[in-house]
């Protein structure tokens, strides 16, 4: 497939990266000749410096014979104008963009989006991703992410294997006959910065980060046996209230009854302006590095401290801040320099979120069509998640998972049919419209597609 990516920065170079590897043929567009340099140096793709929305550059980077747009350029007219020439010029089928702006995402002006108007296909809003993303952290508290999958009916649970966890260092066949009635599969752990799969004799150890399929009706019990029956925290500081740190305070709102949330914002004027769009929650104007200002939040009764500035160091210092207040909380930073996550455990951050990761596993949803659904990066691209349906002509119809031809790095989590979770074995047969939910090496993808029979756009 022929793609475009308008803009080289964290996210257009992400993406550019794991759709190069996956065999797509890549070009991407930014006026930075510094950016471009960087994707020619180190993808297989091609780059070219230039303003975008100029149909010369367009023609120039194959407009006439691209299947995909994708613009993340740092400004959302610009990507809206990029997807109009693609559309009005060159007839690019699929047209992908980043939109920021609450007031072009704002539901009363959804018509503008069309093909008799501005022809995006697909808008990706980081912010509300990245608090999406957040909420469902929050929603399960003992582990380090939560993704939903099949409709919410399946999630993908990490957990974070520490010393007190009641199952480490046993083999995972022994799990199976301990609890023989959970509906949950441990697929694989990253270890010392590497992904391994794990199979029915390894066991988990100290400091492994597992990745675990479970059906969403049994995740807390699931927790339990990994040794974590932390609650839902009731007291909840957020600290900057960008849109990132607004959107969570309305999810966290809308979802949970009873919840006490804190915003502190430095900005007077915007602090003044969410306070009137939050219901319930409270917002404190001042500086978050600011004791005082800790302490008329009451940083020592929270039980979850998140810091979601657009500044990276004052994120760190403001979660070593709230660990150091009073009673032990959770503690959560968004980061956008992946170097500080070498820092996390010296400073005994509970977790580092990077933004960048979500947009661009929400955007990877969208390169395909067909069966493929959810999708879910893992280091960086490097191994993905994945939901898909069996079709009358994929390979898998009426075969044994033991005798599938998956590639060798792929396993299948779970299986979803008629809305009942199954967690198949070596014997389990799939049927037509099972909705599989399974993790592949990047490398392997195309052969995957293949065998479901998605066809890509």
């Amino acid at each position: 497939m022929n793609i475009i990516i308008c803009g080289a920065g964290k996210v257009g170079f992400s993406i550019s990266k794991q759709l190069s590897a996956q065999g797509h043929s890549i070009t991407v567009i930014d006026q930075s000749s510094e950016d471009i340099k960087r994707i020619n140096d180190h993808q297989d793709a091609k780059g070219i410096v230039g303003r975008a929305t100029l149909p010369s550059v367009m023609e120039n980077a194959g407009g006439k014979d691209t299947d995909m747009i994708i613009a993340v350029t740092r400004n959302d007219e610009t990507n809206m104008i990029i997807c109009q020439i693609a559309s009005s010029l060159f007839n690019i089928s699929k047209k992908i963009a980043r939109i920021r702006s609450k007031e072009f995402l704002d539901g009363k002006w959804s018509k503008l989006y069309n093909s008799s108007n501005i022809p995006i296909d697909v808008i990706i809003s980081p912010e509300i991703e990245v608090a999406k993303s957040l909420f469902r952290r929050l929603e399960a508290p003992g582990a380090l992410d939560n993704v939903p999958f099949a409709n919410d009916k399946v999630k993908m649970l990490e957990i974070a294997v520490k010393k007190n966890c009641p199952i480490i260092n046993t083999p995972l066949k022994k799990l199976t006959e301990k609890f023989p009635d959970f509906k949950a599969n441990i697929l694989g752990a990253v270890r010392k910065d590497k992904f391994i799969f794990l199979k029915k004799n390894d066991k988990m150890i100290e400091g492994d980060n597992v990745y675990v399929v479970v059906s969403s009706d049994q995740l807390n019990q699931i927790l339990k046996a990994f040794g974590h029956e932390e609650k839902i925290a009731n007291k909840i500081i957020i600290i900057g209230g960008g849109n990132i740190g607004l959107n969570l305070a309305k999810l966290l709102e809308q979802n949970f009854e009873g919840i006490r949330i804190k915003i502190i914002e430095k900005d007077k004027s915007r602090a003044e302006e969410i306070a009137t769009e939050l219901s319930s929650s409270i917002v404190v104007n001042g500086d978050a590095l600011d004791e005082e200002i800790l302490k008329e939040a009451n940083i020592d009764e929270a039980e979850t401290v998140l810091a979601l500035t657009n500044d990276d160091e004052n994120n760190i210092m403001a979660c070593v801040l709230a660990e150091k207040s009073g009673k032990s909380k959770r503690t959560i930073a968004i980061v956008n320099k992946s170097n500080y996550s070498l820092l996390q455990n010296s400073l005994n951050i509970d977790d580092l979120v990077d933004p960048r990761m979500t947009t661009v596993s929400r955007i990877m949803e969208h390169v395909h069509k067909g069966t493929i659904g959810s999708v879910y990066s893992l280091l960086d691209g490097q191994y993905e998640f994945i939901e898909a349906k069996i079709l009358e002509k994929s390979e898998l119809l009426n075969v044994k998972v033991k005798d599938s031809n998956l590639p060798e790095d792929t396993r299948v989590g779970a299986v979803v049919r008629k809305d009942v979770v199954i967690i198949p074995r070596s014997d389990f047969v799939f049927e037509k419209d099972d909705l599989v939910i399974f993790i592949a090496k990047r490398e392997h993808l195309k052969d995957v597609e293949s065998i479901f029979s998605v066809s890509s756009i």
